[in-house]
């Protein structure tokens, strides 16, 4: 995928336009509790409450709506583990075009129904990257459709950068730091390039799961480690680094990585405090901040919450 365009901070503006009549300006939350815990001035931008459910909805929807009209008419394709795919679903739905999208087995039932209800066409395969891009492949042969990757792709890593846009004009103060999950990368990539123009001195720090910190072993090595096989219930943080996802954080971005456990944790004090129901992969944000307290004591720290969509059935305490 070398051969993809970055994008810029100049994109990530023209995103901003392209889907303000379709997504939501989520909340910025804020908890004197948690303040306390983490010794730190938290900014919680609430992502888990936009359309679809996840920060997701940003890029699916740039990119559906980056489309000319003889492209959109024969839809989009991606393969997703939930999230991206009902975004794109979505968003798809918006302009009235058709949208495929391959899933893993063993997804969260709570996101495949997700996708279902937005009118997307399921096609299923084996849980695997290379399974998944493959009929990925075969569907994009078989119905023309645009392919809208999950995270290595320009438009959608433009339109995830908006998130951070949105904060950074929210939080009422300048911020020292900007913590966000990363799997495949799109969000992290995104917020780097609206912090790195518009808070340059403003640290970004990515949560990674420890059983799938390719993150981190990718960006000490100086090149992307995808050989491994993720453990962690984070399930939107499975995906491996993409290409320009790695060429824009390389260098830009620390990661910290956190145990399953911790998150869990989190994600129950998000509950118990802030009354806010997000996925582990969304809580880990929080959970690098309390595991790294040095890290950000004293500082202002935005901290990302990128999904809601939790299986009430499968609560990881239940």
């Amino acid at each position: 995928m070398n051969e993809l365009p970055l994008p810029g901070f100049a994109e990530v503006l023209a995103a901003a336009a392209r889907i303000a009549p379709h997504a939501t300006v989520t909340p910025v939350l804020r908890s004197r509790e948690l303040d306390a815990m983490a010794g730190a001035s938290l900014h919680f931008k609430a992502e888990h409450l936009q359309r679809g459910g996840a920060f997701k909805f940003r890029g699916a929807c740039n990119a559906v709506w980056s489309l000319d009209a003889e492209q959109a008419g024969n839809g989009v394709v991606t393969h997703s583990s939930g999230n991206h795919g009902a975004a794109l679903a979505l968003a798809a739905r918006s302009r009235g075009i058709p949208c495929h999208v391959v899933v893993p087995e063993g997804a969260v039932a709570t996101k495949l129904a997700n996708i279902n209800r937005h009118g997307a066409t399921l096609w299923r395969c084996a849980a695997t990257q290379v399974a998944r891009e493959a009929e990925c492949a075969r569907v994009q042969q078989e119905t023309g459709a645009t392919l809208v990757h999950p995270y290595a792709d320009a438009r959608v890593i433009a339109g995830q950068g908006t998130a951070a846009l949105e904060l950074m004009r929210q939080a009422g103060a300048t911020l020292d730091v900007l913590v966000v999950p990363v799997g495949g990368g799109g969000l992290a990539a995104g917020t780097l390039l609206a912090v790195r123009q518009l808070l340059p001195d403003c640290d970004v720090v990515l949560a990674e799961p420890a059983g799938a910190a390719d993150t981190a072993r990718s960006l000490a090595a100086g090149e992307r480690q995808l050989d491994f096989v993720p453990d962690t219930l984070c399930d939107g943080l499975r995906g491996a680094l993409g290409w320009p996802n790695f060429a824009l954080l390389q260098g830009n971005a620390q990661v910290i990585t956190v145990d399953d456990a911790d998150t869990v944790a989190a994600m129950r004090l998000i509950w118990q405090v802030m009354k806010q129901l997000v996925e582990p992969s969304s809580a880990i944000a929080l959970a690098a901040v309390l595991a790294r307290p040095e890290r950000f004591a004293g500082r202002t720290v935005g901290v990302v919450l990128s999904g809601g969509n939790v299986d009430l059935d499968a609560l990881p305490w239940g």
